[in-house]
């Protein structure tokens, strides 16, 4: 058995981080919320419930509040059929041409967002490609048929099966296969092994997918905003509206508040529902799942039509973009594609004009240092929690996970409210300290993705491996950087890359807290997806759409193939292996 080393006196600079740490977390996390709370319920100096009265006689506000309960209900519905047909379909039943179902239906892991919602748009809009071909057959049709209500849960519905293929996927792969085959022994027909075996091992998983449907349903933004129209406004945009003016600002602050609450109750009896049950089945000796064959010809026959629709609607906007970014404006405004329409001036624009190219340069820079920054301090705070039986850990844990129980859109208010003035350029202090906003902004809502990912990473280390590098007379320094770091290197990647992903196109934060001389991409695309914009921005939505899906690919081939990190990892254990036998 190895004997503990004796214990280190507390560093200086381990000390000074610490108390670096508890700043940020209370100057950008804690207070800006508080703030918040007390500009809406207090005014000069005493409580004052006069936004309770603004926000009840504003009929617009109490519609926003019924039409997100509405939609995040709805999704829970329509996202768990269309998600789940999306598994099955590439990873339980035998469907001809899988692979490719897979690739239409992972789409919306590198097209999401308001580039996502813009590109539906331009399909089904009132402009859009279906549109002008049905008005050809129905010439009395409502151009703007796809708007409202049904036209939100439409793209929302497609747009939000990416933790179903991600975490579901998963879950299916996991599946023992000796209890389907000891099910097929018993007699057993496919529907009922599905419903009586396979589907009760995967309800922790669609407990944790439902909880992340229902939060993206309540706090939507760019769908209500883009294709909602006057008649189906959520919570989100009212926020943007109300807070455009000084009179309603408050009533947006206090909607935003009303979101976290709600946010904070649904969490917590969606996680009391999930400890209610124990859903596992497992054997001695798993096997892997085997595909299960539709044997009626009839259902298998009404099972690939409905998978290769499903292709249909998640393949359909992405390659019109793809085919739009190569047209000229004029076939872009009239839909009529010819041989003539080709061209790549819009690439050519695109790498030549500095005010086209700048949206992209902005929005990089801020997710990637916002994607770094976020995991620097996940892995800080997670080896103060992992390291530390002090009670005072647990203030780390809880700053990280706090943005996670809030709307972005309550950060964003906070954090304006607080430190904001966007839009008054008084001077270089003022123009630096808004740039720095957006990205406290950013890194506050990445914290509890990164934390949770990274400290799990931490908690696998084999602590033998830490102790044997300490023994030798390696400094916590050291050992952090040569010994734990390898070992969690490929979490962090993936981390940070999802991160870079999901900031790079961002809309939802970035509408609050962006500087107008500098409008990162999601603000960009937002713009060019008004009636009012004109045919070049259009045009140019197309090409920056087409470069962030490849952009997106790439990083997230990397976080799914750093072979480097993980042969780094491997090397250590193996070293740890060795290290164990000599002793």
């Amino acid at each position: 058995m190895i004997e503990k080393c004796r214990k280190k006196p507390i560093h200086i600079p381990s000390l000074l981080v610490k108390i670096v740490l508890v700043w940020a977390i209370i100057a950008f996390v804690l207070y800006p919320n508080i703030n918040l709370l007390i500009s809406v319920f207090f005014k000069n100096g005493e409580f004052s419930t006069e936004v309770f009265g603004k926000v009840f006689r504003s009929a617009r506000a109490i519609k926003s509040l019924n039409n997100s309960f509405l939609l995040a209900f709805t999704l829970v519905v329509t996202v768990n059929i269309v998600g789940t047909l999306c598994v099955l379909f590439t990873e339980y039943w035998d469907i001809k041409g899988s692979n490719i179902l897979k690739l239409g239906y992972m789409s919306s892991l590198v097209y999401g967002g308001v580039v996502l919602v813009s590109g539906y748009k331009f399909v089904y809009g009132a402009n859009g490609l279906l549109t002008k071909l049905l008005l050809l057959i129905f010439p009395n049709m409502n151009p703007n048929w796809f708007i409202g209500y049904g036209a939100v849960v439409f793209v929302m519905t497609f747009a939000c099966t990416q933790n179903h293929m991600m975490f579901l996927t998963n879950a299916i792969r996991g599946i023992d296969y000796h209890t389907v085959e000891a099910a097929k022994n018993m007699g057993a027909s496919g529907m009922t092994i599905f419903f009586r075996v396979v589907l009760p091992t995967l309800k922790p998983t669609f407990f944790a997918i439902t909880i992340l449907t229902f939060l993206t349903g309540l706090g939507a933004m760019s769908a209500p905003l883009i294709i909602g129209g006057d008649n189906f406004q959520t919570i989100s945009p009212m926020i943007i509206t109300f807070a455009k003016s000084s009179y309603s600002r408050e009533v947006a602050a206090f909607l935003a508040v009303l979101l976290g609450i709600a946010t904070m109750i649904l969490l917590a009896i969606f996680s009391k529902i999930e400890k209610g049950g124990n859903y596992i089945s497992v054997s001695k000796t798993k096997a892997k799942l085997h595909k299960q064959k539709i044997h009626n010809p009839f259902f298998n026959s009404i099972a690939h039509i409905i998978a290769y629709f499903m292709f249909a609607i998640y393949i359909v906007p992405i390659l019109l973009v793809i085919v739009y970014s190569f047209c000229d404006s004029l076939t872009i405004q009239t839909g009529n594609i010819t041989m003539d329409s080709f061209t790549l001036e819009n690439y050519k624009q695109l790498f030549i004009s500095i005010e086209a190219i700048k949206p992209y340069i902005v929005s990089i820079i801020y997710a990637i240092l916002a994607a770094v920054i976020a995991a620097v301090i996940a892995i800080i705070c997670s080896r103060i929690r992992h390291k530390s039986k002090h009670k005072m850990s647990l203030f780390f844990e809880y700053g990280m996970l706090i943005p996670w129980l809030l709307p972005s859109t309550l950060i964003a208010l906070g954090l304006s409210n607080t430190y904001g003035e966007r839009h008054l350029i008084l001077g270089n202090y003022v123009l630096v300290g808004t740039l720095a906003l957006m990205l406290v902004g950013y890194v506050v809502v990445k914290l509890p993705f990164s934390y949770r990912m990274i400290k799990a990473a931490f908690f696998s280390i084999d602590s033998d491996l830490e102790e044997a590098a300490k023994c030798m007379g390696a400094s916590g320094f050291y050992t952090m950087v040569k010994v734990i770091i390898p070992v969690v290197l490929p979490a962090v990647i993936s981390v940070i890359v999802l991160n870079f992903n999901g900031l790079l196109s961002d809309y939802d934060l970035s509408v609050f807290l962006y500087q107008p001389l500098y409008q990162p991409l999601g603000i960009v695309i937002k713009a060019a997806s008004d009636e009012s914009a004109s045919i070049n921005a259009k045009a140019m939505t197309f090409v920056y759409t087409v470069v962030l899906m490849i952009i997106s690919s790439i990083a997230l081939s990397i976080a799914q193939g750093n072979a480097m990190s993980r042969i780094k990892a491997y090397r250590m254990k193996k070293k740890l292996a060795k290290w164990k036998y000599k002793n």
